[in-house]
């Protein structure tokens, strides 16, 4: 088989060949972004979801039919190192400024560049180690107390109603939502709430892990009148099938039932898994039809890639303590999710001892908890990881 045709594509977000099981949620986000186009409500959608699940592949689905739109687009990924205002400012100030570029003079364009000059000088932002300039006075009394609930929604207002000016429609696109704090999460929440209540043309879809709609609740309780929360998971046997036989086929090759069941064998129908088993099974078969046999062969190579960087990353990341946490997690019986006082048990402490050891984790975004008292891994298989490769 000739690896410069093989069509699967493992990766960080990278688009797989077939958007298998996800076209309803696709369709949704559709209908919320033609829907603002007219003029009217429109509820975001917030994807939550384990590791490799094709989140971040929707949000760049979205992404797309955006810009398609003629919408202007603003993607960021939140992570632990930046706040969120770090993570806004430079992508805001672009956007401003190509607003107060269409078109005529603009006195909304050149207002909101006055209240975001306001914003960055009360929240002292820098970007690296420079400052963002502007060259416009900043408006005093607006979006500059330094409190981000309150400043953050004036500023969205401000920038809203600047494309509102230029008939223009904005969508704001947030991944790995749950690294934002609960006041920052609140300022987002109480943002997207001002925009709804004006009818501007702003609108948000974002994508995290499953503590992401407890973390978005507590926040701001009308948070579910704004967004919608599709739960992605793994897919169903028939769409897994579709995911690896319909790239196979429309390389004029044949994949084997046998085979096709042993590839959802070892991914349990995770996107992520899917395209890896494809694109090792493509690459160690000989000939079409791709047998098992073939299959078996790609399992060693998936796993070795794997265990070297998908799951080892996520592993090194941690502190001893962490480490020995998931480790007497993995010890346990089954796939999880895992009683906290289980937990404790197997490393011969109390639950309170470990509470932090546990916070810690679910803020590295390692593990979440289903339900009071219960732990699970975010990471797909990681369970699989631990007890194959016992890492130090």
């Amino acid at each position: 088989m000739d690896p410069v045709r093989n069509p699967f594509a493992p990766g960080a977000g990278t688009p797989p060949p077939e958007l298998s099981g996800r076209w309803e949620l696709v369709e949704q986000a559709r209908i919320a972004l033609d829907r603002l186009k007219l003029g009217r409500p429109a509820k975001g959608l917030v994807a939550v979801g384990l590791r490799g699940v094709g989140k971040t592949v929707l949000l760049n689905e979205f992404r797309l039919m955006a810009q398609d739109r003629q919408y202007f687009c603003i993607s960021l990924e939140a992570h632990e190192d930046k706040s969120l205002p770090q993570l806004l400012v430079p992508a805001l100030r672009r956007l401003l400024l190509d607003l107060d570029r269409l078109g005529a003079l603009s006195e909304h364009a050149k207002r909101a560049l006055r209240i975001f000059k306001s914003f960055m000088a009360s929240l002292r932002v820098k970007y690296g180690d420079a400052e963002l300039t502007l060259d416009v006075d900043p408006e005093a009394g607006i979006a500059d107390s330094g409190d981000l609930e309150v400043d953050l929604p004036d500023l969205f207002a401000a920038i809203g109603k600047a494309a509102q000016d230029r008939q223009r429609h904005v969508v704001l696109l947030i991944d790995e939502l749950q690294y934002l704090s609960e006041a920052e999460m609140s300022a987002l929440i109480m943002s997207v709430h001002r925009m709804a209540q004006l009818g501007l043309p702003i609108m948000m879809f974002g994508a995290g892990l499953p503590q992401v709609t407890a973390l978005m609740g507590r926040s701001k309780s009308y948070a579910e009148r704004l967004f919608d929360f599709p739960q992605v998971g793994a897919l169903t046997a028939s769409d897994s099938i579709d995911a690896i036989q319909k790239p196979i086929k429309s390389e004029g090759e044949e994949i084997e039932p046998a085979a096709l069941n042993e590839i959802l064998l070892w991914t349990q129908g995770y996107p992520f898994f899917l395209q890896e088993w494809g694109y090792q099974t493509w690459n160690s078969a000989s000939a079409s039809p791709i047998a098992k046999a073939d299959v078996e062969i790609a399992t060693q190579k998936a796993l070795h890639r794997l265990d070297e960087g998908f799951f080892k990353v996520r592993f090194e990341r941690l502190t001893p303590r962490e480490r020995d946490y998931a480790r007497a997690m993995a010890g346990l019986p089954g796939t999880g999710p895992y009683r906290s006082a289980e937990i404790a048990s197997a490393l011969g402490v109390t639950s309170q001892s470990i509470a932090p050891t546990r916070n810690n984790l679910i803020a590295k975004g390692m593990v979440y908890a289903p339900a009071h008292g219960d732990t699970a891994f975010t990471v797909p298989l990681f369970e699989q990881y631990l007890r194959r490769v016992r890492p130090d």
